[in-house]
């Protein structure tokens, strides 16, 4: 009997849209056709490897059948040819194994009626998934359906593939940056994928269908469990397909793109499909080991990767070699910058997320101590350079950090700190290289904060702080930096010093006394100013005036008529005080603050 398979017809008795989109037709998804399942398959071996791609169906009777096949191929046969001797059989399953078929079908209804344990056995040994059917099937009928679905799956494949190819060219003639590439990678994949570099730190993480905290939670230990590979390959306990990222012919790192989740893996010992879900009997445990010793999860894993996938993934490995020359902030700073606003603007999905991200960028969460750091500076921080000083002064002293730029004159820091470790040092530090590049900035802190959750307040409080104080200022004795408790009155004012509710209070309050003075040329603003520094001694204003204590008193009874107030009243003298101080901040800028 000679070899051969039937050519698809134009009509069909299947619909070809039953075909898996996205992906290549697996074993398991033929088995789950109505032309397949009306014979009530069974999996006899091989159940952990259903999800094997199918190239071709080829119908054999031969005893003989590897030396036309290419791998690959779902051998169907009725078992007439099958050797009688176990050696025989043997030597058929390995032929079969050897050149990579995916499956081999035998109809238990002409020769057999319950499957040779010999085949049984070499089978398992082999991997070689072994499928029976108990009742009659048209094997004509199963090669034109089947074949049809895969003519239709490659021809929807290359217009994925050509899509893909569309999609990261116009990224890399508009100079897309890493986190356009790593997200363009993620939306056509479906699949999360990460970007690191070579110390397994994890800069950017495009989440899909899962959270940040699923995708990074230990993240350095799973990827140095992974080996690097020199193309697009699936590999690792968890089957990441990985792919290198090059900078100037060297490697830089690389990127991931991850299986889903265990909760969200679909079983693939259980073929599916779209149509007639009857799935055949599997005997034994779905994931019950080969007598190989293999249990096949490797391969399972490796089915959930489909040739769209890898090109994707070469895609973005190309597209980020590209980006890395294109953009010469390094990617490491730019992560820093990410991870900082995100932190700042609380843009986090969950408090996870953020310590799963921060964690696999190499910070400490736990156990530890997180303290805020913002410095304002004259000109754009790019343009200092202070942004590489600082990383690396808190790189060389072994200070854990974030240092990233949050708007263009603004550099932040988040220190992340033993809780013995002293900060006020380190920060000294810090503000001193800050003045060395610009005298005129300005080094604010927040709070210390034991929760990564809290840091957002930690930086509103160090911005609280940054706002009260003018450039230029005078620093507290011994420091370089500003902190919460140097904020008084007048800085306060400073901060609010935008706010009309705040000079519509100055004008309230003082106005008709200002007008005074400007229509008659006296000044009883300044009498005012020295009877309040003198906390409402009428001595000690006359002596900081230079006028007798009765000049001073006919002034302030003119200044209580004007204003139309008492100026005995402790109260009142306080509202005057704020009020005066207002005027100062707003007429000076705050210069004496």
């Amino acid at each position: 009997m000679s070899e051969y398979a039937e050519t698809p017809r134009t009509s069909m008795a299947e619909d070809p849209d039953a075909a898996p989109a996205g992906r290549a037709l697996t074993v398991a998804d033929v088995l789950a056709l109505p032309v397949l399942a009306a014979g009530q398959p069974e999996v006899i071996a091989g159940a952990a490897r259903l999800g094997r791609p199918v190239r071709w169906v080829h119908i054999t009777e031969l005893t003989d059948p590897a030396s036309f096949l290419k791998g690959g191929e779902l051998v169907l046969t009725t078992g007439m040819p099958l050797p009688e001797d176990p050696a025989g059989v043997r030597r058929y399953v390995d032929e079969l194994a050897d050149i990579g078929a995916a499956a081999l079908v035998i109809e238990l209804v002409r020769r057999y009626h319950r499957p040779p344990a010999p085949l049984i056995q070499a089978c398992r040994v082999r991997g070689l998934p072994l499928v029976t059917l108990a009742k009659d099937v048209n094997f004509l009928e199963v090669t034109q359906v089947v074949h049809t679905l895969i003519l239709g799956s490659q021809a929807d494949a290359v217009r994925r593939t050509q899509r893909i190819h569309e999609a990261f060219t116009a990224l890399t003639l508009r100079g897309a940056g890493p986190e356009d590439v790593v997200r363009a990678a993620a939306e056509m994949s479906g699949r999360t994928v990460v970007l690191e570099n070579l110390v397994h730190q994890a800069l950017l993480c495009e989440p899909s269908g899962g959270t940040v905290d699923e995708a990074l939670t230990g993240w350095e230990r799973r990827s140095r469990v992974t080996p690097p590979v020199d193309r697009p390959e699936v590999g690792g306990p968890e089957g990441w397909l990985v792919a290198p990222v090059e900078y100037q012919g060297e490697r830089w790192g690389r990127v991931a793109m991850l299986p889903p989740s265990p909760s969200g893996t679909p079983n693939l010992t259980a073929p599916t499909a779209p149509t007639a879900p009857t799935a055949p009997v599997t005997s034994g445990a779905p994931g019950a080991p080969d007598a190989s010793g293999g249990s096949g999860a490797a391969a399972v894993t490796a089915a959930v990767f489909g040739p769209q996938d890898v090109t994707v993934l070469e895609r973005t490995a190309m597209a980020l070699t590209i980006a890395r020359l294109i953009h010469a902030t390094p990617w490491e700073r730019t992560a820093h910058r990410s991870a900082l606003r995100d932190l700042v603007e609380q843009r986090h999905r969950s408090p996870a997320d953020a310590r799963a991200r921060l964690t696999a960028l190499g910070l400490p969460t736990e156990g530890t101590v997180f303290l805020a750091v913002l410095m304002d500076t004259r000109a754009p921080v790019d343009d200092t350079g202070l942004e590489p000083r600082l990383s690396e002064q808190l790189r060389t002293t072994g200070t854990a950090a974030l240092v990233g730029t949050l708007a263009p004159a603004r550099l932040g820091v988040l220190l992340a700190l033993r809780p013995a470790q002293p900060w006020r040092s380190t920060v000294e530090h810090l503000g001193r290289t800050a003045l060395e590049v610009d005298p005129c900035a300005v080094v604010s802190i927040g709070s210390e904060v034991t929760d990564l959750a809290h840091t957002a307040r930690s930086f509103r409080e160090a911005s609280r702080v940054a706002e009260a104080t003018r450039p230029g200022r005078r620093l507290p004795a011994g420091r370089s930096y500003h902190e919460l408790s140097d904020i008084g009155l007048r800085r306060l004012l400073y901060a609010l010093r935008e706010d009309t509710r705040v000079q519509e209070y100055a004008e309230r309050q003082l106005g008709r006394l200002i007008d005074h003075d400007a229509r008659h040329g006296t000044d009883l603003l300044t009498t005012l100013r020295h009877y309040l520094d003198a906390a409402g001694s009428k001595t000690g204003a006359a002596r900081l005036g230079g006028l007798s204590r009765e000049t001073v008193h006919q002034r302030l009874r003119t200044i209580e008529r004007l204003l139309d107030c008492d100026l005995g009243s402790g109260e009142r003298r306080t509202g005057l005080h704020v009020a005066l101080t207002a005027l100062d901040v707003l007429r000076d800028g705050g210069a004496a603050t």
